[in-house]
């Protein structure tokens, strides 16, 4: 269903869910006040060594980060008609690195694992009658999906080029929301089939 998971076991796989999201959310508030030039760059550049660790098969998932170019190159003209040119590049540096980092612990983390990270954070829900394991889900998926809706954006335009020879662009966003659309029904579809999420009950069925 959702899968850039590295079947590959590496020394990232073997750190336990909780640790790796905490460890995404404190370098993303340490980060988040500096924009500083070389900061960044360093911070980029050791989130490539992480990857380096990782093997080749983790290196190969830089290359989801095409998509994200045209977002970059806004970010640097805007910057650029500020004033700032520096300090839109050290933005861009630090987005490229927390989407890169964001990337690993999906990669090396299994959907269940990642759940069972995030539920205990929102057991106060379940006074409200909110089920913290569906919301649980439901960030685990979000977060999954991120690196996947790349995924599909790189596809879609490398089969445009394919077949006109030239950059899709804007208009491959059309069927990007459509495959994205799909992609959402299926997954429905998958968890309707299995019975729902996981320790709950629908609501007929508790009355």
């Amino acid at each position: 269903m959702i899968s850039l998971y590295l079947a590959e076991r590496t020394w990232l796989h073997g750190v336990p869910a909780g640790w790796k999201l905490l460890a995404l959310a404190l370098v993303s508030l340490f980060v988040a006040p500096f924009d500083a030039l070389a900061p960044m760059a360093g911070l980029l550049a050791a989130t490539l060594a992480l990857y380096a660790t990782l093997g080749r098969p983790a290196l190969r998932q830089i290359a989801l980060l095409r998509p994200m170019w045209p977002l970059i190159a806004i970010l640097l003209a805007f910057h650029w008609w500020r004033g700032d040119p520096m300090l839109g590049v050290a933005v861009a540096l630090r987005l490229l690195a927390m989407v890169l980092l964001a990337n690993a612990v999906t990669m090396t983390t299994r959907m269940d694992a990642m759940m069972d990270a995030v539920e205990p954070l929102l057991r106060p829900l379940a006074l409200v009658g909110v089920s913290p394991r569906a919301v649980a889900l439901a960030v685990a998926m979000m977060i999954r999906f991120v690196p996947l809706l790349f995924a599909l954006w790189e596809a879609l335009g490398e089969s445009w080029r394919a077949r006109t020879g030239r950059r899709g662009g804007w208009r491959l966003l059309a069927p990007f929301c459509i495959q994205t659309l799909r992609l959402s029904h299926h997954t429905a579809e998958a968890l309707a089939a299995r019975g729902g999420v996981p320790g709950t009950l629908p609501r007929t069925r508790r009355q």
